[in-house]
């Protein structure tokens, strides 16, 4: 498995959209709260972070979802070139459900969870006042889930379906989300601090 630092070099290498790299950031670390939820060893842990921190590398420069030269399968190619696992690659794959690609793992039906909901909750914070992960509630989410005009870009559908294919209740896996977001809130500049 590479390390995390290669993962972060070849991210920078594809993206340069500040919100696209902040939320790789927050995919990771929501990967690794569930990494971890699930007991994993230490190295299975930095295959799940590195999952979710590549899930969208292709995306900025790749962005039309046709096979093959689209996002995630140009990325997917460029992944095996470099020799990255096969589980990482079908989890990147199936987190789009364009692609056909089954979840067949938890690793990969973590990363379909945590992906657009990681991206409600970016949003759902960023009009809060203070702009802070650390005062921000699964109801408060649920409430701007609701609201179809909010966040349109994010898919409730598969947010649901994300915890449902994890067996986790709603409420409770926004509740990881948040939690595992406000581990690098500094980073993702949803700290409150950077008013």
């Amino acid at each position: 498995m590479k390390s995390r630092q290669e993962a972060l070099a070849l991210l920078h290498e594809y993206t340069k959209s500040e919100s696209l790299l902040k939320h790789a950031l927050g995919v990771e670390a929501a990967m690794l709260w569930y990494a971890k939820y699930y007991e994993c060893s230490e190295e299975e842990q930095q295959k799940w972070a590195i999952t979710g921190l590549l899930h969208d590398f292709d995306y900025e420069m790749f962005p039309e979802p046709t096979a093959p030269d689209g996002h995630p399968f140009k990325g997917n190619t460029i992944l095996a070139e470099l020799g990255y696992p096969d589980d990482v690659r079908d989890a990147i794959m199936g987190h789009a459900a364009y692609t056909g690609v089954a979840r067949e793992t938890q690793m990969a039906k973590a990363l379909f969870a945590v992906d657009e909901l990681s991206g409600l909750i970016t949003a759902a914070t960023l009009v809060r006042p203070d702009r802070s992960l650390h005062t921000i509630t699964p109801k408060s989410v649920k409430k701007k889930m609701k609201d179809k005009a909010f966040a349109k870009g994010c898919n409730r559908d598969d947010i649901r379906q994300g915890a449902e294919e994890l067996g986790v209740d709603l409420g409770e896996h926004i509740a990881h989300v948040i939690e595992a977001m406000c581990a690098v809130a500094t980073e993702l500049g949803l700290d409150g601090e950077s008013l």
